[in-house]
């Protein structure tokens, strides 16, 4: 089946900033096209009669939120649903691949336990039940115990950053694969130029989620952030052409909700290379209207990157 797109949107930060003056119906209305996004994936991945759907997206996109808001609609639809991360399939820490400073190349392919992924699908897939690897990431190592997963009928969802690369599924039976690429679709303009790519939002969905609760260095986020970015399209946009499906992962409001949380993290760098890129970034924030973070409902696909 042809893929289904979205195309990406300029939005003007006025009208955006027209809209906060209402809040809460504001957010509302944003958390009821996000929702309804999902729920039109669940049926079209339904409708394809699929066993597994790979489901990926960049950094900070909401992948995984999003992947478990799928399974919730699936489930609600009455086809049991089960999500699962490649992650479990990393080998252990002395097999990664290197980069050519001998540091380990946690993005690369060859970093996953391939064989063991194709042998846990298709088991899925031919018998209803397999036994996944489970990942230890203190140890970065596998786990002796195995998790089960059953299909009951239904379907399992995998997501991780690799998820599209068909050397992942090339093994599988034909049409047992529906593919679904998770991405924010929405950028901002100010002064008829634009202002905030989706690139940009999702560094702040990632400094802001890193400094609350992954206790990472701010000056680490963005110095890894241009490594990462690269990894994204070798690895990741490189394989967008595959999806039977873009999910759109954007949230109108979010610029605004963002702007106080990246203007708080400004000065944190002082007299560091980073702090010239965070000093930016917040300037541009700050041409929104501020809202709380309180008003964002707890069930909110980005819970995942504010608490």
């Amino acid at each position: 089946m042809p893929a289904i797109w979205i195309p990406k949107r300029l939005v003007d930060i006025g009208l955006i900033n027209t809209a906060a003056q209402h809040p809460a119906s504001f957010i509302n209305h944003c958390e009821i096209e996000y929702e309804s996004r999902v729920l039109a994936a669940a049926a079209e991945a339904r409708e394809s009669g699929c066993k597994v759907i790979m489901l990926t997206g960049p950094s900070a996109s909401g992948k995984t939120t999003t992947a478990h808001k799928l399974s919730a609609a699936l489930s609600a639809a009455g086809a049991h649903s089960v999500v699962v991360s490649l992650d479990n399939f990393y080998l252990n820490i002395d097999d990664y691949p290197r980069l050519p400073d001998g540091t380990k190349d946690y993005e690369n392919i060859t970093a996953l336990d391939i064989e063991e992924i194709h042998h846990c699908l298709l088991e899925l897939i031919e018998n209803g039940e397999a036994e996944f690897p489970e990942f230890d990431f203190t140890t970065e190592m596998r786990k002796p115990e195995r998790l089960p997963v059953s299909l009951q009928g239904g379907v399992v969802i995998v997501e991780g950053i690799h998820a599209l690369n068909p050397i992942l599924t090339n093994v599988l039976p034909q049409g047992s694969v529906y593919k679904i690429y998770a991405g924010l679709r929405e950028e901002y303009a100010y002064g008829g130029q634009r202002c905030l790519p989706t690139r940009d939002i999702r560094l702040a969905r990632r400094m802001v989620r890193d400094d609350k609760f992954r206790g990472s260095a701010l000056d680490r986020t963005i110095a890894m952030w241009p490594n990462v970015c690269i990894g994204e399209d070798t690895y990741i946009k490189a394989y967008k052409p595959y999806a039977d499906l873009l999910l759109d992962t954007s949230f109108s409001y979010e610029i605004c909700v963002l702007a106080p949380l990246v203007t708080a993290l400004k000065g944190k760098l002082a007299g560091l290379p980073e702090g010239t890129v965070l000093d930016d970034l917040a300037e541009r924030f700050a041409h929104c209207t501020p809202l709380q973070e309180s008003m964002i409902p707890p069930q909110s696909m980005l819970r995942e990157f504010i608490g």
